[in-house]
């Protein structure tokens, strides 16, 4: 009689275990994040991220085809801005000639099907490498929010489907709806980067677009007083059901593998998609460690990612989105 349920049953050769598995991955899953540069027929090699790279806008859009193809369909875009062009107001952010104006227009032209999500926070375009505009030695909370209504908006303006505001400033999903609104952009979406939190895993990104917080006495040292305290947990809960409450459409979570228990939490408290960015420093990890045989990459990849699907993802913002679609496709 010993025993009647036996679980292996259901493990017993991969068609089994195919017809039971609870959670499935595609290439619709995944969000691809890409960086943007000025030039033409332009692409460098980020060193801390093997295979990711900064691209002119005309191999962008070569790229973007390449990942429709495979069944992506959406990228978040990040631009370089040069120095020249930076300040403490961010004004170049909504530049309607700017480069990520530009890039917008240029994949909505090529791949009108793809979806397109520009992140919106000043850090890019700030001489400080902060996500707000600083006064008296702090980032000041509502005049930033003025700032990334205009940058918003001239996203909406160049052609984006969605604004992907990453800044964590309070209160500024509400007033990006309203921006959007007032400027008749009642249809593009807000993805809200909604628990972001002051992460060390973030180091290969800052490298990518040179906006780490400069080392200035009189500014805070990084960004602890907007991004969120790793040690909390309830606070993700209580950010994100904020977002929704002021108009979001999605929520992220960020960083991605280190923070599943709050892809849980967040996923069980909204009733909104929940999109998880599997960022820079995991990718990074993976990467070393393959390249130094202490890890199967694809097996790794494939794991991770399908750790955050079963952990609640709707979405999966990460840097492995093509190589994964590749493998998924073969199969």
């Amino acid at each position: 009689m010993f025993p009647l349920q036996r679980p292996r049953r259901l493990r017993v050769n991969e068609s089994i275990r195919s017809l039971v598995r609870e959670t499935t991955l595609s290439p619709s899953d995944f969000m691809f994040p890409m960086f943007i540069a000025e030039g033409e027929n332009y692409q460098l090699e980020i060193p801390s991220m093997p295979g990711i790279f900064r691209r002119s806008i005309d191999l962008t859009v070569q790229e973007v085809k390449e990942l429709f193809a495979l069944g992506i369909r959406a990228v978040n875009i990040y631009v370089k801005v040069n120095e020249s062009l930076k300040d403490n107001t961010g004004k170049e952010a909504w530049n309607p000639n700017g480069l990520m104006q530009r890039a917008i227009q240029a994949i909505k032209t090529i791949c009108p099907e793809m979806i397109v999500m520009p992140d919106v926070a000043l850090d890019p375009y700030s001489i400080y490498g902060h996500d707000g505009i600083i006064e008296n030695g702090d980032i000041a909370n509502d005049t930033t929010n003025e700032a990334l209504v205009k940058m918003a908006v001239s996203h909406a303006q160049a052609g984006a489907d969605f604004v992907a505001p990453s800044d964590m400033m309070d209160g500024r999903v509400l007033r990006l709806r309203q921006g959007l609104d007032a400027a008749g952009f009642q249809n593009v979406g807000i993805m809200s980067y909604s628990a972001k939190y002051a992460s060390a895993f973030y180091g290969p990104f800052r490298d990518a677009l040179n906006s780490a917080p400069v080392d200035n006495a009189e500014i805070p040292k990084d960004k602890k007083t907007y991004q969120m305290d790793y040690a909390n947990r309830i606070e993700a809960i209580k950010e994100a059901l904020m977002d929704v409450e002021e108009g979001a459409d999605m929520v992220m979570v960020k960083p991605g593998i280190a923070y599943l228990d709050i892809v849980r939490e967040v996923k069980n408290a909204v009733n909104v998609p929940v999109t998880v960015f599997h960022v820079s420093g995991e990718y990074a990890m993976i990467k070393a460690a393959a390249e130094r045989g202490w890890l199967d990459h694809d097996k790794i990849m494939m794991e991770q990612l399908m750790c955050i699907k079963r952990a609640g993802a709707s979405l999966i913002s990460t840097y492995f989105a093509k190589e994964a679609a590749i493998l998924l496709n073969k199969r």
